[in-house]
């Protein structure tokens, strides 16, 4: 049974086992660390406190693009880039309606700092073009461990005429265990 998350708690236990973020938060909370950020960041956090019991802050992200700037083709991508409705104006004026900020166009500004918007239209692009492929298989991050639970257990052929209840189930069951949280056949 996954036992509650205290600040007596084992890193490795602690590591063992699924929480939702508003659980952390809540310990946050309790315990004075900043409960702000992604759960990824929050459970970071809550590691080094359990380990020395230092409270980290969070980092603070300074936005790059002024509200006045303009913004064109040759904008580079800056540290702490922001996917703001001026950056989504631009980039539906450029590609069209269809455009929106997938998680991959997400990750694309976070890990090319120093790209131009020319860069992240022809990814854009590009990620479109794969999606028409039957095999495509979307990337989803690794903090949305439900997301990619479900897609596998889809994907399984022994699944087929399963149904999403099934899929929650199966992930309800197995968060309640130590141990990874992937799918396995």
């Amino acid at each position: 049974m996954r036992p509650n998350l205290t600040k007596n708690l084992s890193i490795e236990e602690f590591q063992q086992y699924y929480w939702l973020k508003e659980e952390l938060q809540k310990f946050c909370r309790e315990h004075s660390i900043s409960p702000s950020g992604s759960k990824i960041e929050i459970a970071n956090r809550i590691e080094v406190f359990l380990r020395s019991g230092e409270i980290l802050q969070p980092v603070r992200r300074t936005k790059q693009v002024k509200a006045d700037a303009v913004l064109s083709l040759d904008t580079v991508i800056n540290e702490g880039h922001r996917c703001s409705q001026q950056v989504r104006a631009f980039f539906q004026h450029t590609i069209g309606p269809k455009f929106h900020f997938s998680t991959f166009i997400q990750d694309y500004f976070k890990n090319n700092v120093g790209k131009t918007y020319r860069d992240a239209v022809n990814a854009w692009k590009g990620e479109e073009e794969r999606k028409k492929d039957p095999t495509y298989k979307r990337e989803i991050a690794p903090q949305f461990e439900y997301n990619r639970f479900t897609q596998d257990f889809f994907a399984d052929p022994n699944n087929k005429e399963k149904t999403r209840q099934d899929a929650i189930d199966a992930w309800n069951a197995i968060k309640q265990l130590p141990g990874s949280n992937k799918y396995q056949k």
